[in-house]
C-alpha cells in the first residue's frame, strides 16, 4: 500500500511518525459526491483481464528492489504465476492500465462535511496478491480493486474514507481438501480460497484487515473462513521503490508484503473444520506471508466528474 482507507466505523489510527490520523467509514455523512454503482469496479476488473493486465508479472522496474525471503514453496513478490503473461511484448500498455483503474472512480466515496475537495483525492488500486497460510502453499489470488479517499479534515488532521473492494474471486487450492493429487482429481474434494476485506484499513500506515473464505462441495456455503471471528491483521512493508509510469495522469507501480502476521484456524466449516485446520497448518503464529504487486492512480475531488 502507498497510502489508505477506513473501516466500517469512525476510528483513529496511530501513524508511524506519531500523529493520529482519523479514518472515517460507514455512513459517510454530508458527502460532497453522490454514491454510484459498484458495477464500475467489476467492469474495471473485467477490462483488466481483457487487456492482459498481468499484475502478477510486473515490469523490471516494478519488480525492482529487495524482496523478503519467502518461506519454502512460496512465490516471491514479482514471481509470475503459472499461466500469467511474462513476455514484455504482451504486457499491458499504460493506457490499458489507466483505463482499468479509472473505471474505479465511480466508487469514490462521499467526503466528510467541511473539507476542501481540491485537497482530497480518490485513489484506485489494482493489486495481485500471493498468499501463504501456515503449512499450505496457496495460489496467486485473483486481482483485487480497492478504492478510497484521503485528505485533510476540517480540523487539519489527515482523514480517510473507504470506498469499495472488488474482485478476489475464488481460486482453486492445489491438492484440494486432502493436499494430495487425489484432491485435484476428484471434484468433490475440491477446495477454493478467496480474499475478502475485513472491515478496517489505514493506507497511511499500510495496515489492513482481511478474511480468507474457503469453499468447496463438502463445505457449508458462505461461512467457512480464516479470520471469521477476528479478521487477520496485516501490516505491509514496502519492497523496493515506487515506479512512476506516468505523471499526468498519474500511474504508479509498487510492491509490498507482510511476513509477520499470525493466521488463526478456520471457523464455520462444519464437521471438516478440524481437517481443514490440519490441512492448512492453522493456527500459525509465524510462517505466513502475503505479498502483492500493485498499480494505482488518483484524482482530486474537484476534478472528478
Amino acid at each position: 500500500m502507498e497510502t489508505d482507507t477506513t473501516g466500517q466505523h469512525a476510528d483513529t489510527a496511530p501513524t508511524a511518525d506519531g500523529p493520529r490520523r482519523t479514518a472515517i467509514g460507514g455512513a459517510r455523512p454530508g458527502g460532497t459526491r453522490p454514491r454510484r454503482t459498484h458495477r464500475a469496479g467489476i467492469a474495471a476488473l473485467a477490462a483488466a483481464a481483457a487487456t492482459g493486465l498481468a499484475l502478477a508479472a510486473p515490469t523490471a522496474a516494478h519488480a525492482a528492489g529487495a524482496r523478503p525471503a519467502a518461506p519454502a514453496g512460496t512465490p516471491a513478490a514479482g514471481t509470475p504465476a503459472a499461466g500469467s503473461v511474462t513476455d514484455s511484448a504482451a504486457a499491458p500498455t499504460p493506457e490499458a492500465e489507466l483505463a482499468a483503474l479509472e473505471a474505479g472512480y465511480a466508487d469514490c466515496p462521499e467526503l466528510p462535511q467541511g473539507v476542501d475537495p481540491a485537497r482530497w483525492r480518490c485513489e484506485v488500486h489494482l493489486a495481485a496478491p500471493r498468499l501463504r497460510l501456515g503449512a499450505a502453499d496457496l495460489p496467486v489470488l485473483r486481482p483485487i480493486m480497492m478504492v478510497h479517499a484521503e485528505g485533510p479534515l476540517a480540523d487539519g488532521t489527515p482523514g480517510q474514507v473507504w470506498g469499495a473492494w472488488h474482485g478476489g474471486d475464488p481460486v482453486a487450492v492445489p491438492g484440494g481438501l486432502t493436499g494430495t493429487p487425489a484432491g485435484d482429481r476428484s471434484p468433490v474434494l475440491g477446495l477454493s480460497l478467496e480474499a475478502e476485506y475485513g472491515g478496517a484499513s489505514d493506507f497511511y500506515t499500510g495496515s489492513m484487515e482481511m478474511r480468507f473464505r474457503l469453499s468447496g462441495p463438502l463445505l457449508p456455503p458462505g461461512g467457512c473462513e480464516v479470520g471469521r471471528s477476528t479478521p487477520v491483521g496485516l501490516h505491509f512493508k514496502r519492497a523496493g521503490s515506487s515506479e512512476w509510469v506516468s505523471r499526468n495522469p498519474p500511474l504508479i507501480h509498487f510492491s509490498a508484503y507482510d511476513d509477520t502476521f499470525a493466521a488463526p484456524a478456520p471457523e464455520g466449516c462444519g464437521p471438516l473444520t478440524g481437517l481443514l485446520s490440519h490441512r492448512l497448518g492453522l493456527p500459525a503464529a509465524s510462517g505466513n506471508m502475503l505479498s502483492y504487486d500493485a498499480s494505482y492512480t488518483f484524482r482530486t475531488y474537484d476534478r472528478l466528474r
